[in-house]
């Protein structure tokens, strides 16, 4: 069972502006988990209301007397820091991780680099800043390949290589999104999830979720818009093996400094078995499709109590923010 607090009077959290939409590529994904929080938060009596930024300029909300946000924004200008800067300057409490660790794990490579220093395992990769580039790291990783923006989430602008002459093109893709574009050894296996709730030493690990995508392709469509894609949880993976990925995601949680909630992606090394974290994100999905909510389920937390407890962990970066949350 997990450790959220869900015995929170709402109503003395004060007026909540459910931040959602913004002006990411993931702008759409943005509105519905924004929408299924901000209807969760008001089933349970919070003055909660809907708060779009790319609508409304963020001071506003301190005009309009919002004592903290629920951050249900993805990607760019959502979960980066940017925001969390913002609401930081203004005094607002805020949901999930802080100014530095949000902008770090934006940056997939940034992610990677801090994980390989603190000895977690994650897949071989390459920068790259051209097509040829992209071929001579297909010859150093080996085929298949990721090929990614560096500072996107929800697998936009992401080609699963092959073969050379896929370079440039996969290449263009992942670079209209961003100028830095990741190409990353692919991982052939179970594909999986984890969420994370928390902070630091209590930070802990929700069951594991297994995903398995038509065709091993589990791309934005299957992510949000098909019902083809099965999600295990109970991930039916033998308990050792849902252990060593339960203490894997929160050691890579705790290595960015993140607080409040986040979920990491691994990959299970067919070959031996070895979990290889691919990336984690600060501001997880809320939608009917998003898995944070399935893992809460399966740790007996409803969607609403989970809305509630992440939303009572808001806080600042500032000493005088965190004594100002409750606490998970």
């Amino acid at each position: 069972m997990t450790q959220l607090n869900t015995n929170v009077d709402v109503k003395a959290l004060g007026k909540v502006a459910v931040l959602m939409g913004g002006s990411s590529a993931e702008r759409e994904v943005s509105l519905m988990s924004g929408t299924g929080v901000l209807q969760a938060l008001r089933s349970r009596g919070a003055d909660a209301h809907a708060f779009d930024p790319s609508e409304t300029d963020l001071s506003e909300l301190k005009r309009g007397g919002y004592a903290r946000c629920f951050i249900a924004l993805h990607g760019r200008h959502g979960e980066d820091g940017t925001v969390q800067g913002a609401l930081e300057l203004l005094g607002i409490p805020y949901t999930g991780p802080g100014v530095m660790a949000s902008s770090i794990a934006i940056d997939k490579i940034m992610t990677k680099r801090i994980w390989r220093f603190e000895g977690l395992s994650t897949p071989d990769w390459r920068l790259v800043s051209s097509a040829a580039e992209t071929e001579q790291a297909l010859q150093a990783l080996g085929a298949p390949m990721i090929v990614k923006p560096s500072r996107e989430g929800s697998t936009i602008g992401l080609t699963k290589v092959t073969s050379a002459e896929q370079c440039a093109k996969a290449y263009a893709l992942a670079s209209r999104y961003d100028p830095e574009v990741l190409c990353e050894q692919f991982i052939e296996g179970d594909e999986t999830t984890c969420p994370v709730l928390g902070e630091g030493a209590a930070a802990h690990a929700l069951p594991v979720i297994r995903i398995v995508a038509p065709e091993g392709n589990y791309d934005y469509q299957n992510k949000y818009f098909t019902d083809t894609t099965q999600y295990h949880c109970p991930s039916g993976l033998p308990a050792h093996e849902e252990v060593a990925i339960q203490r894997l995601v929160e050691k890579a949680f705790r290595a960015l400094g993140c607080r409040g909630w986040a979920r990491a992606d691994i990959m299970i090394r067919a070959s031996d078995r070895q979990p290889f974290l691919l990336e984690i994100n600060t501001s997880p999905g809320m939608t009917g499709h998003s898995l944070v909510p399935m893992s809460a389920r399966a740790a007996g937390l409803s969607y609403e109590d989970l809305c509630v407890g992440i939303l009572a962990t808001a806080s600042l970066d500032s000493a005088a923010g965190h004594e100002g949350a409750a606490q998970p």
